[in-house]
C-alpha cells in the first residue's frame, strides 16, 4: 500500500467473553492477548493502532504497554457499534480509513492488514472491505461455521453465507467427495472462505449503526449483510491462504501459547 493512503486500525475489546473469560487478559508469551494483536497491528503500515474498549482493565493493560486505547461506552450490541463510537471520539475525516481487526488474533498478518485497507483504496464506489481466500476441501464448504462469499465481476461481494455457496448444480456429483472442484486446475473456481477483517470508510463506519437490521443479516447471523441490504458495496482482497486462527476456545489458548512460546 502507498504511504499516500494512510489508514488507522482500531481494535474492540471487551471482557465478556463465555467460552474464555478475561480473553482479552489472557497470557501470550508474556503480554496480554489484546496488547499482543495491538502490537502485531503495529507492523503493518498503519498510521494509528488504537485499542477500543469499554473496560478498564483493559485500558490499564495497554496503558502498561503503551499501546492508545479509546475508552468506549459498555452498551455496544457489536464491534462495529464500538469502532463507531471510537472513530468519532477521534474525530477521523469521513474519507480516512479504519481496519477493524479482532481482539482476538494475536497473529495476524501484517500484510493482510495492509491488503484490507488497499482493496478499499482502489475500489472508490465501496464503503467497507474485507478479505477472502479459496476453500481447500469439501468439509470447509459444507461447515455453516465457515462463512462462505460470492463475488461479482468487479470484486466486490454479491452474497456472504453459512450456506455452502454458490451452488454447483451440474459440477459437482454425488458424492461430494469425487469432485474435482476442489482441485488445483480448478483454483480460480473455487469457493471463497471470507475472512473476518474488515475496512470501512470512516464515515460509513459512523453510519453503520443508523442502518437497520437486514432480514438476510438475522437469519445467517453475519452482521456484513446489513451492508450489502441497504445497497452498498464491499471490496474483497483476495488472499492466498487463511490467516493463522484466531482465540474463541481455552483449546485455541493453549495452540496459541504453544505456538508463541517457540517464536
Amino acid at each position: 500500500m502507498s504511504q499516500q493512503t494512510p489508514f488507522t486500525v482500531l481494535i474492540p475489546a471487551r471482557m465478556s467473553s463465555s467460552r474464555l473469560p478475561n480473553k482479552p487478559l489472557a497470557d501470550i508469551g508474556g503480554l496480554p492477548m489484546v496488547v499482543r494483536v495491538a502490537k502485531q497491528a503495529q507492523q503493518s503500515q498503519a498510521s494509528a493502532v488504537i485499542v477500543a474498549t469499554d473496560d478498564a482493565r483493559i485500558h490499564a493493560a495497554c496503558d502498561r504497554h503503551h499501546i492508545a486505547c479509546a475508552r468506549t461506552r459498555a452498551d455496544h450490541p457489536s464491534g462495529s457499534d464500538r469502532l463507531a463510537e471510537a472513530a468519532e471520539q477521534l474525530a477521523l475525516a469521513d474519507d480516512a480509513i479504519v481496519v477493524n481487526v479482532q481482539g482476538d488474533e494475536p497473529f495476524i498478518p501484517p500484510d493482510l492488514i495492509n491488503a484490507t485497507a488497499h482493496v478499499l483504496a482502489q475500489h472508490s464506489h465501496a464503503v467497507m472491505g474485507t478479505a477472502a481466500h479459496p476453500i481447500e476441501d469439501e468439509v470447509d464448504f459444507l461447515n455453516p461455521n465457515v462463512v462462505k462469499v460470492v463475488l461479482n465481476a468487479a470484486g466486490t461481494a454479491q452474497y456472504f453465507s453459512r450456506a455452502p455457496v454458490p451452488y454447483f448444480r451440474d459440477a459437482i456429483p454425488q458424492p461430494l467427495s469425487q469432485s474435482n472442484l476442489f482441485a488445483g486446475s480448478n483454483r480460480l473456481h473455487r469457493p471463497l472462505r471470507h475472512i473476518g477483517i474488515y475496512s470501512y470508510r470512516a464515515g460509513f463506519l459512523k453510519q453503520f449503526p443508523k442502518l437497520s437490521v437486514a432480514p438476510t443479516e438475522s437469519n445467517e447471523s453475519l452482521e456484513q449483510l446489513r451492508v450489502l441490504w441497504h445497497g452498498y458495496a464491499i471490496a474483497v482482497h483476495l488472499a492466498h491462504q487463511a490467516p493463522p486462527a484466531g482465540v474463541d476456545t481455552p483449546e485455541d489458548l493453549a495452540r496459541v501459547q504453544a505456538y508463541a512460546a517457540q517464536c
